[in-house]
C-alpha cells in the first residue's frame, strides 16, 4: 500500500536551495554573448554554455514587480539557469505583449503595451541577477489585426501559419517586431535587449512550417491563390512539369517538397539577415518541429531546436484521459527529436514534457536530462513553469486556471510544473546532470543519414540514442568527427537484448525489468520499477559506489554531490525520493479522470535501503526536509567495510529530499 505525505508548494521559494552550487555564474551574461562553436554553445570567454530550464507561457511572462524577484530565486533555487519566454504575442494572455488587461479593443499588433514591457523588462533584470538566462521568442501566436493592413486578416490562422513564411506583408512585419523588441531598451539593466548578453537563443518563428497540415489554411484564399502563384513560377524557371493546378500548401511529394524547402530557405535567410542586420549578436533558428525536408532548411542557420512530449494528446473537456506508462517501459521514448539533432550545429530543446497526471512523470527529468548530456546537447526548457502569475492561488496540480484557454483542455494547468514534485522536485538533479556535464558525452559518434524527401524514419534511433552520440546528415558523407554513418531506416544493434547502455558506462536502462540507472561520480540516479521483486535481486540495485533495495514497486532515487566532489568524498549531497503525486481526493476511472481533487498536493513517500560507499563515516549525518524547507527529522544510519547504510520512507520520518552532510 502506497504512503502519501503533503507535498505542498510555494512560490517564492523551493524546499532545498542548490543555487550556492552555481554562485560562480552570477549574475548571467558575465560569461559574454553565446556563440556557436560546432556542436556546442560556447560563452565568448570560452566557458561551455549548458542549460536546464523552463518555458514561462503567456501571462506569467508578465508578472508582477512583487513576484518577479521571488520567481526568478526559486528558479534559481531549483537549478535552473534559463527561461524561454513564450507566447508572449497570444491575444489570450492576459497579459501579452500588445495588450496589458482585456477591455480595450485592441486594433493593431504593430504596438508593444509599455505595461506589458515593463513588467517583462523587470523579470528579465530580476533572471539576471539569479544568474537566470533568457530564450526569446519572435512569433509564437501573434493574431494580426485590422490596424495591421494584412488581407484577410480575418481569416488567418495564429500567426498567420503557414502563409508568414511566404507573404512578403506578413514577413515585414515580423521584421518591425524584431527591430521593436531588440532595440527596446530595458532600463532595470539600461541596456537594449540586442547588447544584453543575458539573452542567449532566438527562433524565428516557433512551430511553423509549410509541411505539417493545418486545419482551415484553406480560409485565406489570397494566400492560397499566392502560394499556387509562386510554384508555377518555381516550375517554369526550373524547367519542370507537374500539376500545380491541383497542388495545395498540403500536397507532399520531392517535387513540391523541394519548392517548400526552397521558400523555407529564402524565409530564414531573410529574417536572419534582418536580425544579424539590427544588431541581434546570439545564436538564431529558424522552427523546432521535424520533417525530413524541414530540417534541411536550417543550413545557414546557428542551432537546431526540438520538441518533444511523452503524452498521446486525449485530454479534453470531457474525456480526461492522459498517457499514463513509465518511460522505463518504452524502447524508444523521442518519437522525432534526435531527427533535429543535425550534424556540426548545437542541439537546444526548447519544449518537453511528461505532463500530469501520468503516474509516472517523475521519470521525465532524470531521463531527458541524462540523454541529452549524453548526446551532448545544449540544454532544455520544459513546457511549462506556468501560464499564470497568480500561483498563490494554485494549490491543486492541473487546475491553474479556472477554465480551457482560447479552448484548449490542456491550457488549464496540466502542464504547469510549478507545484509538481514529481517533476519540478527532481529539478535539482537534473539541472546538475545538465549543466556540471556530469554524464558525460558518449564515446562514439554514429551520423544518421536521411535521404528521402518525403518520408522519415526513426528506425535507427531505437537502439542508437542511448548508446552513441548521433547526428543527422542528409547525404552519405561521414561528417568530420564522426565515426560511422547508418541510414535512419536501418536497425542499429544492441550488443544485449534487452538492454540499452551508454558507450561510456554512465546510462543503463533494462527494458525487462523497466528499471534504469545514471552511474556516475557526482550523480546517481535508479528510477522505474525500483521495487518489484520479481524483477530487482534480493541485494537490490548496484551502482558503482551505490546500493538501493527498493521497497516501494516504482519511483525515482536520485543522489547528487553538492560540491565539486564525487560522492565518495564529497561532504554534502542531496537525495531525492520521489514518486507518484497526486491531489487528494483526485478520482479515476481506468485512465480517465474523474475528478481533479483538492488540496493539499500530495506526494508519495518511497521506502527503500540505501547504502553509499564514502570515506566519511558515520560523520556524515542524514536528514529529512519537508515542503516548507524544515529539517523533520535525522535518520539512523551504520557504517561498516566503508559503506554507510540508512532507510528512507519509513513511519517516523517521511520525506522526499534528504540532506546527507557532514557533522
Amino acid at each position: 500500500m502506497s504512503r502519501y505525505i503533503p507535498m505542498p508548494a510555494y512560490p517564492d521559494r523551493m524546499p532545498v536551495d542548490i543555487s550556492f552550487v552555481f554562485e560562480d555564474e552570477k549574475p548571467a551574461g558575465k560569461h559574454g554573448f553565446v556563440r556557436p562553436d560546432g556542436e556546442d554553445l560556447r560563452f565568448e570567454d570560452g566557458t561551455l554554455a549548458r542549460f536546464w530550464g523552463v518555458n514561462v507561457n503567456g501571462g506569467a511572462c508578465f508578472p508582477d514587480k512583487d513576484y518577479a524577484p521571488k520567481c526568478a530565486r526559486r528558479l534559481a533555487q531549483a537549478g535552473c539557469n534559463i527561461i524561454r519566454f513564450h507566447q508572449l504575442d497570444a491575444e489570450w494572455d492576459t497579459p501579452n505583449i500588445f495588450s496589458y488587461a482585456k477591455g480595450k479593443r485592441v486594433t493593431t499588433t504593430r504596438q508593444l503595451d509599455p505595461r506589458s514591457m515593463d513588467c517583462l523588462d523587470y523579470f528579465i533584470h530580476c533572471l539576471k541577477e539569479e544568474g537566470v538566462y533568457v530564450y526569446l521568442d519572435m512569433m509564437t501566436y501573434r493574431k494580426f489585426k485590422e490596424g495591421d493592413e494584412v488581407v484577410q486578416h480575418e481569416l488567418l490562422n495564429d500567426s498567420a501559419k503557414p502563409w508568414s513564411i511566404i507573404n512578403a506583408r506578413l514577413i515585414a512585419l515580423q521584421k518591425e517586431f524584431c527591430y521593436q523588441i531588440w532595440n527596446h531598451v530595458n532600463p532595470y539593466t539600461g541596456l537594449a535587449y540586442k547588447d544584453d548578453p543575458v539573452f542567449v537563443l532566438t527562433e524565428i518563428t516557433n512551430e511553423c512550417d509549410l509541411f505539417q497540415n493545418r486545419a482551415g489554411v484553406e480560409r485565406a484564399t489570397y494566400y492560397v491563390q499566392e502560394f499556387t502563384d509562386l510554384y508555377k513560377a518555381w516550375l517554369e524557371k526550373n524547367g519542370l512539369e507537374a500539376d500545380w493546378e491541383n497542388t495545395t500548401i498540403h500536397t507532399s511529394d520531392e517535387t513540391v517538397n523541394q519548392f517548400k524547402l526552397e521558400l523555407t530557405q529564402k524565409y530564414y535567410k531573410e529574417m536572419r539577415d534582418y536580425m544579424l542586420s539590427i544588431g541581434v549578436k546570439i545564436p538564431i533558428t529558424g522552427t523546432n518541429w521535424s520533417h525530413p525536408v524541414q530540417n534541411r532548411a536550417h543550413g545557414e542557420l546557428d542551432f537546431m531546436d526540438g520538441h518533444s512530449y511523452f503524452y498521446d494528446w486525449n485530454w479534453g473537456n470531457t474525456e480526461r484521459i492522459c498517457k499514463n506508462a513509465p518511460i522505463t517501459a518504452s524502447s524508444y521514448c523521442f518519437p522525432n527529436l534526435p531527427r533535429m539533432d543535425v550534424a556540426g550545429k548545437p542541439f537546444f530543446i526548447s519544449e518537453w514534457d511528461m505532463p500530469w497526471p501520468n503516474s509516472y512523470r517523475a521519470e521525465g527529468p532524470i531521463y531527458y536530462a541524462s540523454v541529452g548530456a549524453l548526446q551532448g546537447w545544449s540544454g532544455f526548457t520544459i513546457h511549462t513553469y506556468a501560464y499564470s502569475t497568480r500561483l498563490d492561488k494554485m494549490d491543486v496540480l492541473g487546475r491553474e486556471l479556472s477554465t480551457p484557454v482560447a479552448g484548449v483542455p490542456y491550457r488549464e494547468g496540466i502542464f504547469s510544473v510549478w507545484n509538481d514534485p514529481a517533476k519540478f522536485g527532481l529539478f535539482y538533479h537534473a539541472a546538475l546532470i545538465t549543466r556540471r556535464c556530469d554524464v558525460s558525452p558518449a564515446n562514439k559518434k554514429v551520423a544518421v543519414c536521411s535521404d528521402n524527401l518525403v518520408k522519415e524514419s526513426n528506425v535507427a534511433f531505437r537502439g542508437l540514442l542511448e548508446q552513441h552520440r548521433t547526428g543527422m546528415v542528409f547525404d552519405q558523407n561521414i561528417p568530420e568527427g564522426y565515426d560511422e554513418l547508418v541510414m535512419d531506416r536501418d536497425p542499429y544493434p544492441t550488443p544485449t537484448p534487452g538492454m540499452l547502455v551508454s558507450d561510456n558506462g554512465q546510462l543503463r536502462r533494462d527494458l525487462t525489468k523497466q528499471i534504469a540507472v545514471v552511474d556516475t561520480p557526482r550523480t546517481k540516479c535508479v528510477y522505474g520499477k525500483i521495487g518489484n521483486t520479481n524483477r530487482v535481486k534480493a541485494t537490490g540495485i548496484e551502482l558503482d559506489g551505490m546500493r538501493v533495495l527498493g521497497k516501494t514497486d516504482s519511483g525515482v532515487i536520485a543522489l547528487s554531490s553538492l560540491t565539486d566532489a564525487p560522492i565518495e568524498s564529497t561532504d554534502n549531497m542531496l537525495l531525492s525520493a520521489i514518486g507518484r503525486a497526486r491531489n487528494t481526493n483526485a478520482t479515476f476511472d481506468g485512465e480517465k479522470m474523474i475528478d481533479v481533487g483538492t488540496a493539499p498536493i500530495l506526494a508519495e513517500v518511497i521506502q527503500a535501503r540505501i547504502s553509499i560507499r564514502t570515506k566519511h563515516g558515520q560523520k556524515l549525518q542524514v536528514w529529512g526536509v519537508n515542503a516548507e524547507g524544515f529539517y523533520s527529522g535525522k535518520l539512523d544510519t551504520t557504517y561498516e567495510d566503508g559503506w554507510l547504510t540508512f532507510d528512507i520512507g519509513d513511519e517516523n520520518n517521511p520525506a522526499c529530499y534528504y540532506l546527507i552532510v557532514k557533522e
